[in-house]
């Protein structure tokens, strides 16, 4: 499958969900300048299951969750940021979301399984109450350390860093 045929609506994407055999695995994200520690979280997120769906949020949804206090954020056009994580091999299927918090897809896909960062605490782990109450788990994968988005800004902005 290519990558443009990996990214779907989200009725798309619950349609897909449910004609596709094995545990699915979800998780989400912003995934502005793409980097290592983003592939790690997909690569441990895909390990956990038969197939991987993202949510990425989109444009308007990362401006109002106020990512990056200069205003400055996305960095990236949602478009790309999917395509980029459609190209992964780990990812399965992509779907660009609007709402502040992907509960909605959440609660529309099922999934079995569902990934965090570990910067997450279990409580904040939007979903999981639901995914565990039909019977999937919720999982928490370690950060690859000193890598971020934020981090990779302020290098590039001259305010420390590496």
């Amino acid at each position: 499958m290519n990558t443009a045929e990996k990214i779907r609506a989200a009725e798309a994407a619950a349609r897909w969900r449910r004609g596709h055999s094995g545990p699915v695995v979800f998780t989400n994200g912003v995934f502005d300048l793409l980097h290592v520690g983003h592939v790690a979280l997909l690569e441990a997120a895909r390990a956990e299951g038969a197939a991987l769906v993202v949510g990425v949020n989109s444009d308007a949804s990362v401006r109002r969750l106020s990512k990056g206090s200069r205003g400055d954020r996305p960095v990236v056009p949602e478009r790309e940021r999917a395509r980029l994580v459609a190209a992964l091999e780990s990812v399965d299927c992509v779907v660009v979301f609007d709402e502040d918090s992907p509960l909605a897809l959440i609660e529309r896909l099922r999934p079995d399984v569902l990934v965090k960062g570990a910067d997450y605490a279990r409580d904040a782990i939007v979903g999981a109450d639901e995914v565990e109450g039909w019977g999937g788990r919720v999982v928490r994968v370690p950060l690859v350390a000193g890598v971020s988005t934020t981090e990779l800004l302020a290098r590039l902005r001259g305010e420390g860093g590496r």
